[in-house]
């Protein structure tokens, strides 16, 4: 036990340490660092989750470890120096079906005023990006709906089970949803000096919390 609390921490260290070169590297305009760095601290976050599982394998925790995997995949098509937002949106969107999945183990979703929360600020969002949306109005509205489920039942689970591994997975979903926002305002709205260290640093942190949510389904 002791062993597996102590490789989680070098990887999280690993983690950190990946994730500050990556931001630096997006602002110093070092691409070969990013190409190696932020798939680099995605894949700890991975192993954070892999590693922490032990022995049983839970619905919960395979989806998680997909939710990640795809994710990775989404940082990659990201990177890359051909346009693969697509591509991407499409990785980070399965990603999100996993999270759901995830979040509703054991659950059925139903129809709540909890949601009505990410209902406004999903509209907001979208509201804002609309008039620059252009040919992904309908891609991106997919995309916030499902990342707002996401958050959604991400709270539910928590609110259901408060502990500290469902506030883990809620805090990493919102951050996440954070994360996400101030991608899309930068790409298609206005691009920002701030908008890629809120946007990754957010992002890791988000995805590290929720790697660290399978604790609870050992």
């Amino acid at each position: 036990m002791q062993t597996i609390k102590t490789i989680r921490i070098i990887f999280t260290c690993l983690a950190v340490i990946s994730a500050f070169i990556t931001i630096r590297a997006e602002y110093l305009g070092f691409p070969i660092y990013i190409y190696i760095f932020k798939p680099l601290t995605t894949t700890s976050i991975f192993l954070i989750a892999f590693l922490s599982i032990r022995r049983k394998f839970s619905k919960y925790s395979i989806a998680i470890l997909f939710g990640l995997l795809f994710s990775l995949g989404g940082d990659v098509f990201l990177m890359l120096p051909s346009d693969q937002f697509i591509a991407g949106l499409v990785s980070f969107l399965i990603a999100h079906l996993f999270y759901i999945f995830a979040f509703t183990t054991g659950r059925r979703i139903k129809l709540s005023l909890t949601g009505l929360p990410f209902l406004l600020y999903g509209t907001m969002i979208y509201m804002i990006l609309f008039p620059y949306l252009e040919a992904m109005t309908l891609p991106v509205l997919v995309y916030v709906a499902v990342i707002l489920i996401m958050g959604w039942q991400a709270f539910e689970q928590w609110n259901l089970s408060k502990n500290t591994f469902t506030c883990l997975a809620f805090v990493g979903a919102v951050l996440f949803i954070f994360s996400d926002s101030v991608l899309a305002l930068n790409k298609f709205r206005e691009s920002f000096e701030i908008a890629r260290a809120l946007n990754l640093s957010t992002y890791f942190i988000a995805q590290w919390m929720i790697a660290l949510s399978v604790l609870r389904r050992k």
